[in-house]
């Protein structure tokens, strides 16, 4: 359909809107719905999320390299008790400043550009690690990588949420974090089984491959109908939303209502307007949410897995209990992302906080009263070293810690994980949203960083119950949070999220 031929339906469209009863603006929205055509969305959402695939992978890439690295014949490459963390942990440095970064990518750039400018670092960052020849390269791509994984933590969840129609904004808000397991699992399976006969560099090369099916997909999707309106590009936004939403559609009157929100945020934020609840309260929300979800500890128990396991003596072999957690991880992301468009946002996240608050407790409870030989060696020894370590004898008892972590990773699943990106991306207001949600992403990673690098001091110092009782406090601190700040957004469109906050009536939230 040209676009000149639109315009006269446009008006129409949006001067009956703005005159139609609320009722039936319901009822139309729900035939809106039900007409749509999602499979160029459903893909366009793909491409997006091999960003996510990229980061995950990227993330647990020590997990198998650091053993290999520890016994290197080459002394420049050799990492020992000093460099092998910092060879984990640096990747969350490199992500806060990705973050911060795309706070002024998402406005520049737009949402889509930026996932696509994350390709370059991503890709000379595997390229330094795959052809390292000391320590400084494996460090500066580990840095690169995850300054990619920042940008697109920041830039992706706002590109879905932008894209999509509230009838499926959940469950493809949900996407980033599977893709992300996803990304995880694979490497652990390249690691497990390739590492027997390709050289660790190859596991470099293989993060190459979703990085550049990531960049060749999104030149062919289109960018965010509300980015592309904050720029002045009616046209360009008009026929992004005819492409995701079908022509045969009335993405017209969706056109319009976006239009209409857009136009009411042209202007940059000042300083003034931050003092605006309408702009704090929601930027507020998203960012608590991003602190308090990596202060619920699941950095640190992913980082270090295997190493708990085999403090705590579980019955299997430690690279079993963690592909059997990344399992049910994936498994729990998967059941969320249906659940969310139904259930609702909160009561996933009520459930979320609550297994995980039982989960640390009782793995807190089961260490404190180990046998006093596991309590000394805890004390004595580090985390980092205890991988070398003869497994002490064991019984069926120390499944517990097997079956408490694998709770805690399926209640982070269900809510806490994916639930608070979505959030993220739904609330934050259009005029501040790349601004805010890099902040929000600076949060979540210096937080993780901090929080990764006082674990072994603490755990050393004063036993490896401390950390998770004190998990298990945050996660109480969820529940109270969720249940006095955190609005319902299920169905909701982001004007109507908008409307809620700029004027305070809960109307705008009720169906």
């Amino acid at each position: 359909m040209d676009p000149s031929a639109r315009e006269p339906l446009v008006r129409k469209t949006s001067s009956s809107y703005q005159t139609f009863p609320e009722s039936t603006v319901r009822r139309l929205d729900k035939e809106y719905l039900r007409s749509l055509h999602n499979k160029r969305l459903y893909l366009a959402v793909f491409a997006a999320v091999l960003g996510n695939f990229s980061f995950g992978f990227a993330l647990v890439y020590p997990s198998p390299v650091i053993p290999a690295l520890e016994a290197h014949p080459s002394p420049a490459l050799r990492l020992d008790q000093h460099t092998a963390p910092w060879f984990g942990s640096v990747f969350t440095l490199g992500a806060a400043a990705g973050g911060l970064s795309t706070m002024m990518l998402n406005d520049c750039l737009g949402r889509k550009l930026s996932i696509m400018f994350s390709a370059l670092p991503s890709a000379v960052g595997y390229a330094l690690m795959a052809s390292a020849q000391g320590v400084w390269m494996l460090l500066l791509g580990r840095v690169l990588t995850g300054y990619a994984g920042g940008v697109t933590s920041a830039s992706i969840p706002v590109y879905i949420s932008e894209i999509s129609h509230p009838g499926v904004r959940g469950m493809l808000g949900a996407c980033p974090q599977i893709m992300a397991v996803l990304g995880s699992l694979v490497l652990y399976a390249l690691g497990k089984y390739l590492g027997l006969v390709l050289d660790w560099r190859w596991l470099a090369v293989a993060g190459e491959v979703p990085v550049l099916a990531m960049i060749i997909l999104l030149c062919f999707m289109p960018n965010s109908p509300r980015f592309l309106l904050s720029q002045g590009k009616e046209e360009e936004a008009l026929g992004s939303l005819c492409w995701l939403r079908g022509k045969d559609t009335d993405y017209a009157r969706e056109y319009e209502q976006i239009k209409d929100s857009v136009r009411k945020q042209s202007r940059r934020v000042s300083c003034a307007e931050i003092k605006d609840p309408f702009l704090y309260k929601p930027i507020l929300i998203a960012g608590v949410m991003r602190f308090l979800q990596q202060l619920s500890g699941v950095t640190c128990i992913l980082v270090y897995l295997q190493s708990i396991f085999k403090r705590t003596s579980v019955i299997l072999k430690p690279e079993y209990d963690a592909a059997l957690v990344g399992l049910v991880r994936l498994f729990s992301v998967a059941i969320a992302a249906v659940s969310m468009d139904k259930a609702g946002r909160k009561i996933l996240l009520f459930v979320s906080a609550g297994v995980m608050l039982a989960s640390n407790l009782t793995m807190g409870i089961y260490i404190h009263f180990m046998p006093v030989s596991h309590n000394s060696t805890i004390a004595n020894q580090t985390l980092a070293s205890s991988a070398s370590l003869p497994a002490e004898p064991t019984n069926y008892i120390t499944l517990i810690p097997l079956l408490a972590t694998m709770f805690f990773i399926m209640g982070y699943a269900l809510g806490w994980g994916p639930i608070t990106w979505l959030l993220m991306s739904e609330i934050l207001p259009l005029k501040a949203r790349g601004v805010a949600s890099g902040l929000c992403v600076i949060v979540s990673w210096l937080t993780a960083f901090t929080l990764t690098q006082f674990f072994l001091p603490v755990v050393n110092a004063f036993g490896l119950e401390v950390p998770f009782l004190f998990f298990a406090v945050i996660s109480a601190g969820n529940i109270l949070f969720t249940g006095c700040c955190v609005p319902e957004t299920k169905g909701r469109s982001l004007e109507q999220i908008e409307a809620f906050f700029r004027t305070g009536r809960r109307s705008f939230m009720r169906r």
